[in-house]
């Protein structure tokens, strides 16, 4: 969460199961821009919008 402290937005391009479940609330609150970029299409994009992030899954169709 430090790392994220008011960057422009998040990239995961690796797949860990430490990112399988984050807390977005706390991670939307501390970046300057709700943007999230990954390289594994670990969130489904309908609940990344409902959460209030601009979500970015590489290689998923309509990302």
């Amino acid at each position: 969460m430090d790392a994220l402290s008011e960057a422009d937005g998040l990239i995961i391009m690796i797949e860990c199961t430490a990112y399988r479940s984050p807390d977005f609330p706390a991670i939307k609150s501390v970046l300057s821009s709700p943007v999230i970029f990954v390289g594994r299409n670990l969130y489904d994009p309908s609940e990344m919008m409902r959460n209030g992030f601009t979500y970015f899954g590489v290689g998923r169709r309509g990302a």
